[in-house]
């Protein structure tokens, strides 16, 4: 089922969905897309002004690197004299209230966006919805990482282009290894589960001041849990990918009983930091910074912030995540009520090209092309100054670099990671699918947990409920 039959249907099963489930896809139960009161045609000539881009935080600090990648279009269209300016806006909130805010907006044509920053899990709602407009396939050339450009893809069409990336890593301690006696400090190699529990319980016998317990990531009741819960799942389960290509749910119990087993695994008491269970990103990374734990699962986009926490010194190490590792990032779109679809797909190809992307990659994103990590002739076209990902916009460069001046990492962890990632379940119902499994697994996380049988068995009730056939 596709296309146009599947946004039906899935309209169909939506308007059944309980009030609280609505909220969570305000467009989908508003009644947008074909035959609703969606936003109307734009014209089929470009009309000249601002074209609108709205994007979360840039992570990047204050005069971040978007902006100054959009400075530099602005100005190649001044002196060109086309009558066109970019404008970034940057939306408030969590990732989950940016969406939200996107949805609402441009199912009542409240904004006049013409390009949005999605999550890469945004983007079969946004295009299933019609909200966002088919892009042009050369987007998508073969410099582009496969696993990223699987993200940009719905129903036969793309509709967006890969802007920066982001995969799971390990962050941790070279100090409090050497502290404990490990002989090998440098992980850049990579380890399993298991040796990474090893570690553990070699600095748990040399507890540096201020320790508690061996790694932390982020567990709370919001999508990180579902990050980590995926990697878990994918890393237990081979292939396992819990929705098929039309978006419809595919699991087995007995998939789930494996996947709950790792997920249990990995966050017992005796190695987990128990503030990670209420931990975001940026709690869980304080408490890495403050030598609570010798590991951390986070984001490449912590880099920078890291060493400038731990400048100068060999203190902090980066490496693959255990397993497998989920993929993150975001996507520009062009809007479906655009005014100026053509000249905003022509400033998407700017902000997704092989300088720019070296650009981000240099400022601390994961760069979506290949040639960012591999080409020494490719290099960032806004200038070197490297913005920090501190809020006070303070630009001192503390990244390790490599010969031709990307962080150190970049080409030999970050590029793999990322060729190797995995994806969270694709489907325009994504938002249904976090909400229900991010709660189902809380149970695991009480004093009184069920089996892993049990909970896997009503974890996937609550799925065919949120992901109907």
């Amino acid at each position: 089922m596709r296309g146009a039959e599947l946004r039906r249907r899935s309209r169909r099963h939506l308007a059944a969905l309980p009030a609280a489930l609505c909220l969570l896809l305000p467009t989908a139960c508003s009644g947008g897309g074909d035959g609703g009161s969606g936003p109307a045609t734009p014209p089929s000539a470009d009309v000249p002004g601002d074209i609108v881009v709205a994007s979360g935080r840039d992570v990047t600090g204050k005069n971040g690197v978007r902006q100054r990648l959009i400075d530099a279009w602005n100005a190649e269209q001044e002196k060109a004299g086309t009558g066109y300016r970019a404008r970034l806006v940057e939306l408030p909130g969590n990732a989950d209230e940016q969406r939200s805010q996107l949805l609402g907006a441009l199912q009542s044509g409240s904004a006049a966006y013409d390009v949005v920053n999605l999550d890469v899990t945004w983007v079969p709602e946004f295009a299933a919805a019609d909200l966002i407009s088919p892009l042009p396939e050369s987007l998508l050339d073969d410099d582009v990482i496969a696993p990223v450009a699987s993200t940009a893809r719905w129903d036969g069409n793309v509709y967006a282009a890969p802007f920066n990336s982001d995969v799971g890593l390990l962050y941790y301690r070279r100090d409090h290894l050497g502290q404990a006696d490990v002989e090998q400090t440098d992980l850049t190699g990579g380890l399993d589960w298991p040796e990474l529990k090893t570690l553990i319980n070699a600095v748990g016998d040399h507890k540096p001041d201020g320790y508690d317990k061996g790694w932390t990531t982020q567990l709370a009741a919001y999508e990180g849990r579902t990050v980590n819960a995926v990697e878990a799942f994918a890393s237990a389960v081979p292939d396992l990918t819990l929705t098929g290509g039309d978006g419809h749910y595919t699991a087995t119990v007995e998939e789930l009983t494996e996947g709950i087993s790792e997920l249990r695994r990995r966050t017992e008491a005796s190695y987990v930091l128990p503030d990670a269970f209420h931990s975001d990103e940026a709690a869980s990374l304080g408490d890495f910074a403050a030598g609570r734990t010798t590991f951390l699962r986070h984001w490449p986009y912590v880099y920078p912030a890291l060493h400038q926490s731990f400048p100068g010194d060999d203190r902090l190490g980066v490496t693959a995540l255990p397993g497998r590792a989920v993929l993150g990032g975001q996507n520009l779109a062009v809007t479906a009520a655009s005014q100026r679809r053509t000249k905003a797909t022509d400033l998407i190809e700017y902000l997704t090209g092989k300088e720019s992307e070296r650009c981000l990659l240099d400022a601390g994103f994961a760069a979506t092309r290949t040639s960012a990590y591999t080409d020494d002739a490719v290099t960032c076209a806004v200038g070197t100054a490297t913005p920090s990902a501190a809020p006070t916009g303070e630009s001192a460069d503390t990244v390790p670099r490599d010969a031709a001046g990307r962080p150190e990492y970049a080409g030999g962890i970050l590029l793999p990671a990322l060729q190797q990632a995995v994806h969270r379940p694709r489907t325009p119902l994504y938002g249904a699918f976090t909400q229900t499994f991010t709660t189902e697994l809380g149970a695991l996380f009480t004093d009184d947990p069920p089996s892993d049988g049990a909970l896997a068995r009503r974890l996937d009730e609550a799925l065919r409920d949120a992901l109907p056939d």
